[in-house]
This record gives C-alpha cells, structure tokens and sequence, in this order.
C-alpha cells in the first residue's frame, strides 16, 4: 500500500474532524519520522507537544514494554505498584501536595474544573450551583462538551449546545477585563499562560503575575492550563515559571508520558485535591500501571537529559533565526523555548504543505500561523536545516 491507498482508507472510513497533511507516517525515531514510501521528515509539531522527549525514546520504551510484560491495568478498584510511585515523583516535579491522575488533557481540564467548583462551595462558600469560573477568549482546553461551552471559536460550539452554564469569557492578556469580571461567585480563573492552539500567542509581561495578585486578592484558584506549554516546551518546567507564578491548580498531558499513553494529571495543594472523597470522581485507566510507569520514566528523561534547559536555549536560537529571514509573506515571530508560532500575511497551509515536500512537517492554526515545535532532543545542526526549509519556502516566488 502506498500513501494515497491510507488517505483512501481514512477518508472513506474515518469521521472527517481533521485536515491532515497528506502524510502517512509508519515509524519514527527521535526528531525524525518516515512515511510508507521510507521518505524522511524532520517533525516541527511534536504531536502538539506530546513526544517532547523524542519519538520512540528508548528509555521510555523500556520501560513500557517492562510494565506491559506485568500487567498494564487494575482499575482504581485496587491498587498498583506504579501509581504511587508516580504520583510521588509527579509532586517532588511540580512542588505540589497532590496529584489527581487521569488520561487525556480534556478528562483533567475536566477535573480541574470539578475540584473548583466543589472548593467555591465548601471552602469560599459560593450559593449552591452559583459558582463561575472566568476564562480567555480565544482559549483552548479541549473538545469536551463542558469544555466547548467555554470557547470562543464558533466552529466548536455550532451544533453542539445547549452548553454547560457557570462561565465567563474575557479578553486574553487584559488585566483590566479580568477585574471587571469577578464577582462574589468566582471560584476560579482558568487560563493557558501561552494560548498554543490560539497560535503561540503570549500574553503582556507582568500579566500572570498581576492574574495571581487579583487571585490572592479576591479568594479565587488560578488553574494554569499546563498541557502544551508544560514540561519544557516553553524553556522552563511550566510557562508559569516565567514570571515566578505558582497557580493553585496546574493542568498536565502530553509529554507526561512522552507519547507513548495517554497520561494526564492535575496537580494541586491538599486543600484543594483534598475535597474529593470516594466517589467524588474517576476513571477505570486512571493512574493505570502501564501508564504511571511510562509517565514515571517521561519525567526522568525530561529532567536527566536536560530538556527543559536545551528547550530555552535552541528556542532562543531557532526563534532569532527565523526573525532574520527577508520576506514579504511574514509578518512576525513570537515564542517562548522551542515553541513558536511564525504569523503569515497569508493562509499558512499551502507553505507547511511545500514544507513537507522538503521534508519538513509543520501545521497550521488559525488560518495565517506555522506553529513550530520540534522534540527538545532535536540538535542545533537540525535546527539549522530547519531554518533553511522556511527560508527556501518563505522567500520563494511560487505563487500558491
């Protein structure tokens, strides 16, 4: 079977809730990925962030592989040799008290959304069924129902209403709109401290800071949506860490498990976690075997190999490259480590298109932006080969 024969087979059984690039990828390793036809790519998305640590790291395929030859699930109706252990390491990572396991990032917004609300009541004391919590227009933090409620983007709520009830949306990076907002019965502001999805876009210096005074001020819980911009991706441990701020609530998935299972968690102090009971919540695969010993090593790699390190310093790099490249179609560059959104003048989709034929695999969103984002074990010379692919396609005379 060649490439067209898959796109075949997905298009004619596949639901169509996603424009892929024409590209079936069969193995990868590292930075690198191969296609049916054994062609070469070099992966500038990093399955949004999730393989931060590399395709197929061998370390945390190891590790899975031991765990699967044992068992792989038990439910939370027992409990397992591995989840604990995770758990442990997971709060010694992040510096906080608890950690509540679950698998895909929307089941932990989810969850961080619940512990909110179940803390406005018992703890702020917040009317029954009153609490509110505020976001960001332009936000992204999943394809859930509830989730959906909450977005700005009219393609991820037409036909999907009536919505969940209890949220506030307001313009991202303004401080002022956010004061206005709150009430007796906020519970919680909920943000992504860079907006990925939204196209890399990175809020006002002094912004999450200024989020974390009006928090502390009022009695609310700042959740920091964490699950892109975390572990490593934006050249420190969370994007928080730019600006010294500790939320109350940090949403975690993707790299936390390296790509290999669906691990995600929220990570918080006892007297926010604490008020769950049994009962409260759940899922039958979370904190699963298989998936706490594959997260348990992810964590190791991300912090033996230095990549939260390398992330800051080859994304200055990569970022000051791509700033120096002369052409029209640009109109500007923003980013933090090695996460970058190159905003065109123009439709983004037919320049990652000509990017893959040199065998360069970017993506993109909101129409006019590249999101860039390759694993944090890519090398400088990778980075450099990066650099000349856009150069090549950005200055060409190619009309698309």
């Amino acid at each position: 079977m060649n490439t067209q024969d898959y796109v075949l087979l997905d298009e004619s059984y596949g639901a169509h809730n996603y424009h892929p690039l024409d590209v079936v990828i069969e193995r990868g390793e590292g930075v690198w990925v191969y296609d049916v036809e054994g062609k070469k790519y070099l992966d500038c998305l990093s399955a949004y962030s999730a393989v931060n640590q590399g395709h197929c790291h061998p370390r945390i395929l190891k590790s899975m592989i031991e765990q699967a030859s044992k068992v792989t699930l038990t439910s939370r109706a027992f409990r397992n040799d591995q989840m604990g252990l995770f758990l442990k390491e997971l709060c010694e990572f992040t510096g906080y008290e608890m950690a509540l396991p679950m698998n895909t990032g929307a089941e932990a917004v989810e969850t961080a959304i619940k512990a909110a609300r179940k803390w406005g009541y018992q703890v702020k004391g917040i009317a029954e069924n009153r609490a509110q919590i505020i976001v960001a227009n332009g936000n992204f933090h999943g394809r859930t129902t509830t989730v959906v409620s909450f977005s700005t983007e009219d393609q991820y709520r037409k036909d999907f209403g009536p919505f969940t009830p209890g949220f506030l949306a307001v313009e991202y990076g303004n401080i002022e709109a956010l004061k206005a907002a709150i009430t007796p019965d906020t519970a919680a502001i909920l943000l992504e401290p860079i907006q990925g999805e939204g196209g890399v876009i990175i809020p006002p210096e002094g912004y999450l800071k200024a989020v974390r005074a009006l928090c502390d001020e009022h009695n609310i819980l700042f959740i920091a949506d964490e699950i892109q911009s975390g572990l490593g991706r934006s050249g420190a441990r969370f994007a928080c860490d730019h600006e010294g701020v500790r939320p109350d609530m940090v949403i975690l998935g993707k790299a936390l498990s390296g790509g290999f299972y669906p691990v995600s968690a929220v990570v918080a102090d006892e007297p926010v976690l604490g008020l769950f009971k049994p009962g409260d919540h759940g899922s039958t695969f979370a904190g699963n075997p298989l998936g706490a010993a594959v997260a348990r090593e992810a964590l190791k790699v991300l912090q033996e190999e230095n990549l939260i390190e390398r992330s800051r310093e080859l994304g200055e790099y990569l970022k000051s490259e791509l700033e120096k490249i002369d052409s029209p179609v640009i109109d500007f560059v923003r980013g933090k480590g090695l996460w970058i959104g190159l905003v065109l003048k123009e439709p983004a989709r037919p320049y990652c298109e000509a990017l893959r034929e040199m065998g360069i695999l970017c993506k993109e969103t909101h129409v006019n932006v590249i999101r860039i984002a390759p694993p944090l074990v890519v090398e400088k010379d990778e980075l450099e080969l990066i650099v000349h692919h856009f150069r090549q396609v950005l200055q060409s005379t190619l009309v698309f």
